[in-house]
């Protein structure tokens, strides 16, 4: 018989089952554990559908010990991923049935999520058998078939209940339209003139305010109104063009607004308004109650009738 070399190194067990190692793929190298482990079942590990990340937080869900919070902020200090990936994944672990949260109120009042934490998706866990069915009974004895019975009365079909007419949409109100613009009681060429060139030169007042050659024609008889009501085209001016609103989009109806509602009262007996006239000789306008000369020419004219003798 040959020596027995108790010197030689005990052959290594293999690691895989059934001692067969494979040539490719992952090789389990498994330790027995006795103590702080979880129960996985594959199919949490191995899901399909569900994301690394929401099968990784389940399995530390199912490691925590009851009572533990989860909420997503507490989750996000403890992993380095974002408070959106982790809300992502738990909703992923609801749809699936391994997570419910339920709002509860406590008996103080106040408001709390109630978490669960499910080792089997909801719906998928193992279910007592159904009891065997009872035996059949015994055949009764043949009995004579009685006399058949009369055919039934059909109650009559009741009547078929009244269609409603849809109601009619009623039609949305239609906005008043705006009041009309106040107009001269006495056109007079110079006020109408006076006040289109008002309106022309408001862009270099107020750059907001440009106005067509439409708007100016529109506007201009309600702002010769103001001149027949003995409004000074410095007052006019400041009426159109102070505090307006920005941004201003449409100026021509903004100055339709501002020349019918700040529109100056008519001028009363007791205070008459001195109207704007042209110089009959320079065409300078100036304010008299009858058409004839401004004063400057009319001082020309008094010192070419009576010269003033020199000395």
């Amino acid at each position: 018989m040959d020596t027995q070399q108790v010197s030689a190194p005990r052959r290594t067990p293999s690691p895989v089952r059934g001692g067969t190692k494979p040539t490719s793929g992952v090789v389990h190298i498994n330790a027995r554990h006795t103590s702080r482990f979880t129960v996985i079942g594959n199919h949490l590990a191995q899901h399909r559908e569900l994301s690394l990340l929401a099968i990784g937080l389940s399995t530390y869900i199912q490691s925590l010990p009851a009572g533990a919070r989860i909420g997503i902020k507490t989750l996000a200090e403890r992993f380095p991923d974002s408070e959106a990936r982790i809300a992502a994944a738990l909703r992923e672990l609801e749809a699936h049935g391994y997570l419910s949260r339920t709002r509860e109120r406590l008996p103080n009042g106040r408001v709390v999520t109630r978490t669960c934490s499910y080792n089997q998706p909801t719906g998928t866990a193992p279910q007592r058998p159904a009891p065997a069915p009872a035996p059949p009974p015994a055949p009764e004895p043949r009995r004579q078939a009685p006399a058949p019975a009369p055919p039934p009365v059909a109650a009559p079909a009741p009547a078929p209940a009244p269609v409603t007419p849809p109601p009619t949409p009623r039609p949305a109100p239609t906005p008043p339209p705006p009041p009309p613009l106040p107009r001269p009681r006495n056109p007079l060429p110079q006020y109408l003139r006076a006040a289109a060139a008002l309106l022309t030169d408001l862009h270099r007042h107020a750059a907001e305010i440009t106005l067509t050659e439409k708007d100016v024609v529109l506007l201009a008889p309600a702002a010769a109104t103001w001149f027949e009501r003995g409004a000074t085209p410095a007052a006019l001016r400041h009426a159109l063009t102070h505090d307006l609103p920005q941004p201003l989009k449409r100026p021509a109806k903004l100055l339709r607004y501002r020349l019918t509602a700040l529109l100056p009262p008519p001028p009363t007996p007791e205070h008459p308004t001195v109207l704007l006239q042209n110089c009959d000789r320079c065409d300078r306008a100036f304010r008299s109650p009858t058409p004839g000369n401004c004063p400057g020419c009319a001082t020309d004219d008094t010192h070419a009738r009576f010269p003033v003798p020199a000395g």
